[in-house]
């Protein structure tokens, strides 16, 4: 099996209130054509610009509790406060560091809130996660066949660190029209032993290997289209990869 990862270049800056599928739509048609069974993998950040999700500052209260953690972690009151608004619980908090469980299930620093690539112009800003990734991405999914008839998984790619491990991958926060998990549980290696645990992560997988092309900070390269990797079965999203809290060892 071969499969490419062509990223989408000149897709301009988005905006609250932007068509993002169409958007998407014309500066790929502009370089290549979509094929039934590819996947289009899209940042969150231009998915939560689209659906106005950047907060200014100046518009945030911190609560007492937001101000007291801010000077535990150094951070800005009115960002905690963000944080808290997004996040179920606090897991780990030092100098520097606020990780939190956020409100779609999966633990991440900060609540996955950005202000990295985001305008400032109008007084510091804050960018934060989709309301409903899995939504987005059914919403992108189905615009792309309405005005192609092209049967186009999606998947919505943010950064994240990982446990015990440095640097920054990605993985899927949304999904939609693709296979997200290849359970091969009841299977067998190459001398016959039964898999028992063995369960593929394909929409993460897909989001790292898009990445790779995307970047992670000034490319102005958003999007990405990967092609030949076998969609499967269109069922599940990615709400579905968070492990549940009573198979959690560490929290």
């Amino acid at each position: 099996m071969a499969f490419s990862v062509t990223g989408i270049e000149g897709v301009p800056l988005i905006r609250a209130g932007d068509d993002l599928c169409d958007i998407l739509l014309g500066v790929i048609y502009t370089r290549t054509s979509l094929r039934d069974g590819d996947v289009l993998v899209v940042a969150q950040k231009i998915v939560s610009k689209a659906e106005g999700r950047l907060v200014r500052l100046h518009d945030v209260d911190p609560s007492a509790e937001a101000v007291e953690l801010a000077t535990e972690t150094e951070k800005d009151p009115r960002l905690v406060q963000l944080i808290l608004d997004e996040s179920v619980a606090v897991v780990r908090k030092k100098p520097g560091v606020l990780i939190v469980r956020h409100r779609l299930g999966f633990v991440s620093a900060n609540a996955g809130i950005d202000q990295s690539n985001v305008d400032h112009a109008g007084g510091e800003a804050a960018l934060l996660l989709p309301l409903d990734p899995d939504g987005s991405a059914s919403a992108l999914h189905a615009g792309i066949f309405e005005e192609t008839g092209k049967r186009v998984g999606v998947v919505i790619s943010d950064s994240a660190n990982r446990p015990w491990r440095l640097g920054t991958t990605a993985i899927a926060i949304g999904a939609a029209g693709i296979q997200v998990f290849d359970d091969r549980r009841g299977g067998s290696d190459l001398f016959g032993r039964e898999l028992k645990i063995t369960l593929v992560n394909r929409a993460d997988s897909i989001a790292t290997a898009a990445v790779l092309v995307m970047g992670e900070t000034a490319e102005r390269i958003p999007a990405a289209l990967v092609r030949g990797f076998p969609p499967g079965s269109p069922e599940g999203n990615a709400a579905a990869i968070n492990r549940p809290l009573t198979e959690d060892l560490f929290q």
